[in-house]
């Protein structure tokens, strides 16, 4: 019986597309990752000015606010996936391919480094050229106070606080991308992405590339935002970060799907010898 090529991927076949994608990325060149993640980081920049614009002022309470922020915010996600760039959270899938011993731990952390280094990029080109543009200035100077606001709310976390919210979101994130695997076309990945990105956003997780643009982007506005405590805030949930995307979904779902499948394939090599 021939598949139906309008029904999603199975969650077998989602691990292997994602193992054979992590392979693909370990062999691309360092310029293009640095390039494709200077771009992530410019649509996740992109992405967090679009939610301080919907919800600033907002009068439609709390939770309602919030959930159009959210929806607002995932157009960074969904302009990393549809356009192609390469975003460190996302990339913590790459994790699956690690485990099951198809990429080397070199291939691994060279991917991370320089996707984390080009998304900093991304983020800090973002945040100087949305400064020049005066985006602060926009509702009489109240977009420009709640930028200062919320980065301050972000750095009241302690480390823990921060680190927990951090693992939160890129379990999110990184289940955001294993939809998106499931997917068929660019209107299946759009609705992929918005529910998780919007849960996390909602329920104030911390997204570490996010921050990026955040903190610095109040610096920027507020000279009294401290250095110090933006890069604990930033180290505290990049940790987080790492432990939500690898752990509670790679490694999960390569025990779920991957692991058993692996030993089975060994055995029956051994077997049939």
């Amino acid at each position: 019986m021939e598949p139906n090529l309008y029904d999603a991927y199975s969650p077998t076949e989602i691990a292997n597309r994602i193992e054979n994608l992590g392979m693909q990325k370990s062999k691309y060149s360092t310029i293009r990752i640095f390039v494709l993640a200077i771009l992530a980081g410019a649509f996740i920049s992109i992405g967090a000015v679009f939610y301080l614009v919907v919800i600033n002022e907002s009068n439609f309470g709390f939770g309602i606010t919030r959930l159009f922020g959210g929806l607002a915010f995932s157009l960074g996600l969904i302009l990393v996936v549809v356009a192609g760039a390469e975003l460190f959270t996302g990339n913590n899938l790459m994790a699956m391919a690690w485990a099951d011993r198809k990429i080397t731990t070199k291939d691994l952390l060279r991917n991370w480094t320089l996707a984390y280094a080009g998304n900093v990029v991304g983020c800090l080109l973002t945040v100087i050229l949305i400064w020049f543009a005066g985006i602060d200035e926009l509702n009489n100077g109240a977009l420009g106070k709640s930028a200062v606001q919320i980065a301050n709310s972000k750095l009241s976390l302690d480390f823990s606080e921060a680190f927990a919210r951090g693992i939160l979101c890129n379990a999110l994130v990184c289940i955001a991308v294993w939809l998106v695997m499931a997917c068929r076309s660019v209107t299946d990945k759009i609705l992929a992405i918005i529910f998780p990105i919007t849960a996390f956003v909602t329920m104030g997780f911390e997204h570490s590339i996010a921050n990026w643009f955040f903190l610095p982007y109040a610096k920027f506005l507020d000279s009294t935002i401290p250095l110090t405590e933006s890069l604990k805030n930033i180290a505290a949930v990049t940790a987080g970060n790492l432990v939500g995307g690898t752990i509670l979904v790679a490694g999960i779902y390569y025990i779920a799907y991957v692991r058993k499948s692996s030993e089975k394939n060994k055995s029956y090599k051994y077997n049939t010898r």
